[in-house]
């Protein structure tokens, strides 16, 4: 069911963006899970005729093992919708002539193959898990710190995200304690960045009102989209709150109860 301002948010929609995890399914032990309804409701919504991408800033492997992973859940996703920091950042080194130092999960290092890391003069850093040891996060810390003009990249800023056995602490809290440390302040690559959320509305050629973000994040994904001048609509799942319908800033134009809900919502107002 809805709640939100009105049933507005689904008039004149030609284009979707899904947040995955928390909308497709909830990470953990044995790869993750479907969320219930899920795999039909991506079915459905990509044999309706309007375009559809996913966006996700999923920095524990790369693009093509995380598609893999969600294809064995029984998604039909291809790698050329799926938007995620990694590869987007690698854009920005190549054109900015940077050498990073990494902070991030073993498994996306793959991504960096090739990439000159022997002089580091930035420091970037994913959602590492067990790589967040003090040891780790000082060794940061020591490169940022002897650089004239320190330049620091988070792979999305995210409080915490959801697993099977509960929430877990994401990126953002170790970017802040780096930002403190170092008086910088990230750039961040991904959601909610604007540029992130603008690379993919030019990939599906629509203008920004045209578009519905679905997500369970209500300040990165709803928020984030909404500041593009997209509608931003909140599933119950994931990492979603009751408190998060009461938020002080960011309003979802409309909160439903999951993924299955909002494609319901969305394809009839196709008809």
């Amino acid at each position: 069911m809805a709640a939100g301002r009105s049933m507005e948010w689904v008039k004149g929609v030609k284009g979707v963006i899904l947040d995955m995890c928390g909308v497709l399914y909830d990470s953990g032990e044995g790869g993750g899970q479907p969320i219930p309804g899920s795999v039909e409701a991506i079915e459905r919504l990509m044999g309706s005729g309007l375009i559809v991408r996913f966006c996700t800033n999923e920095t524990q492997n790369t693009r093509e093992k995380f598609v893999q992973k969600l294809q064995r859940m029984g998604f039909n996703i291809s790698v050329s919708h799926v938007f995620s920091p990694a590869p987007a950042l690698l854009r920005i080194l190549r054109e900015r002539g940077l050498q990073p130092h990494l902070l991030v999960h073993d498994d996306l290092m793959a991504e960096f193959d090739g990439v000159e890391m022997t002089s580091p003069n930035c420091v970037v850093i994913g959602d590492a898990a067990d790589r967040f040891s003090y040891q780790n996060l000082n060794e940061a810390f020591g490169v940022l710190i002897g650089l004239e003009k320190p330049i620091l990249f988070s792979l999305g800023q995210g409080r915490y995200y959801k697993e099977t056995d509960g929430l877990k602490l994401d990126v953002g809290g170790f970017m802040k304690a780096l930002e403190y440390a170092c008086d910088v302040q990230a750039e961040v690559v991904g959601k909610p960045s604007a540029e992130f959320f603008q690379s993919v509305l030019r990939d599906m050629d629509l203008q920004p009102h045209e578009v519905v973000m679905v997500g369970d994040d209500l300040v990165n994904d709803v928020g984030g989209a909404q500041r593009c001048g997209m509608r931003g609509v909140q599933v119950r799942t994931g990492k979603y709150r009751p408190s998060d319908e009461q938020h002080p800033s960011v309003k979802a134009d409309a909160h439903m109860d999951d993924l299955a809900a909002a494609v319901d919502a969305i394809l009839i107002s196709d008809l």
